[in-house]
């Protein structure tokens, strides 16, 4: 054995005594957690310049990202007790959507991905650098098709991928400012978990969706940074700096869903309701409907074809149009989504960016053609747009396959 093979014993056997700590204090109880705490290695996701050995696998947290020009601006990797308090309060089963608000390096989300494996996990984070940290991480450990990471301000969720089953708030949030968020949970139990307060304190909280009532359940007091809401980098400078990034017009999804909006929202805290919250068994696909079939692969079959002609558009206008319409048969394909496992927001969110990326070329055809700058920016965006177009196709073909063997 040598000496890095041994260094890796050490870690392991260090993460072996930690889990065993939260598991004899009652703390770690879902057996999936344990695993995914063993599969996922934390060292991953700590740049090497902030990485201390010492707090590895200790019950403590690890910061990952230190702003030099600001001190007061750092952020950490939650310690391994509170991530099993966020995991387990989810209540996260095989198949369930995670919208994660603030990224604390992808971590979080790759031992959710564990629990919830034919999910879709999407992360907001606001911050340019955390997410290009991030998006590293998960691309290293081969989870980048299976986690995005957006730069958007998480406060505002995402409404047009909405319902999701589990919202995980991972940074201090005011009462006031859950509501939006409440409103894009399913209304069968879906779950939003979250440290609500102040900036000094908070209550972790988990509040449960049934139809239009909410219960919540205060579990302990904790201090956590604030989440970070503001969005620091122009949209230029979003798109160059991370492959999946969503520019959007707020202003356009708010008007298109008032009520997540304005709508206040009457919790009724209880304990009785969410005690009896836990894992269903995985839903497993008996058989499928001709008709059912037919339908699902109409629509996929079509959103392969517009792809395909998106990419020989030279037309911007033009590519709008076929856009839109695989946007609407994206919508069609939602009602199949849970019971045949299809990736409708992963698809809708490479989509968006798409979209995103036509918006800005858009804007440069408007700019000094002569200008070197713009034209390698625009030679930039379209490299990046037709790379995503790629794997909108890859993973629509992917998605047709697996419904042809059904």
């Amino acid at each position: 054995m040598d000496k890095y093979d041994r260094f890796n014993e050490r870690l392991r056997n260090k993460k072996k005594r930690l889990l065993d700590s939260l598991i004899l204090n009652e703390i770690l109880t879902d057996k999936r957690l344990i695993k995914a705490f063993m599969d996922i290695p934390l060292e991953k996701f700590i740049p090497e310049k902030f990485m201390n050995v010492l707090k590895l696998y200790e019950d403590v947290p690890n910061l990952f990202y230190f702003d030099e020009q600001n001190p007061r601006n750092y952020r950490t990797i939650s310690a391994p007790h509170m991530i099993s308090i966020m995991l387990q309060g989810l209540a996260l089963n095989t198949n369930d959507d995670l919208l994660i608000l603030g990224a604390k390096s992808g971590y979080i989300a790759a031992l959710a991905h564990k629990l919830a494996p034919k999910g879709e996990i999407i992360i907001l984070e606001a911050n340019s650098e955390i997410a290009k940290i991030t998006a590293n991480n998960l691309k290293e450990l081969k989870l980048e098709d299976k986690i995005s990471i957006i730069i958007k301000n998480p406060l505002d969720g995402m409404p047009n991928l909405s319902p999701w089953q589990k919202i995980l708030v991972t940074g201090a949030i005011e009462q006031s400012k859950i509501h939006p968020l409440l409103k894009q949970l399913d209304e069968n139990d879906g779950v939003l978990f979250a440290p609500i307060g102040p900036e000094f304190v908070q209550i972790y909280t988990q509040i449960l969706r049934q139809k239009n009532e909410f219960y919540g359940k205060k579990q302990l007091q904790v201090k956590f940074s604030p989440l970070i809401t503001q969005v620091e980098l122009d949209e230029l400078e979003l798109i160059t700096d991370i492959d999946e990034i969503e520019i959007a017009n707020e202003s356009e999804v708010i008007n298109k869903v008032p009520s997540l909006y304005t709508n206040k929202i009457n919790i009724k805290y209880t304990s009785e309701i969410l005690d009896k919250i836990v894992p269903e068994h995985q839903v497993k696909i008996q058989s499928i409907d001709e008709t059912q079939r037919d339908d699902i692969l109409s629509n996929l079959n079509t959103i392969e074809h517009n792809i395909k002609n998106l990419k020989k558009e030279e037309d911007i206008q033009k590519s709008f149009e076929f856009i839109d319409d695989i946007e609407v048969k994206l919508d069609n394909l939602k009602k199949f989504k849970k019971l045949f496992e299809i990736k409708v927001k992963r698809m809708q969110n490479i989509l968006n960016q798409i979209r995103s990326y036509y918006i800005v070329r858009k804007e440069l055809e408007k700019s000094v053609l002569y200008d070197s700058a713009v034209i390698d920016k625009k030679i930039e965006i379209i490299n990046k747009q037709i790379e995503q177009i790629n794997l909108l196709l890859e993973v629509t073909q992917n998605e047709i396959n697996k419904i042809k063997s059904l």
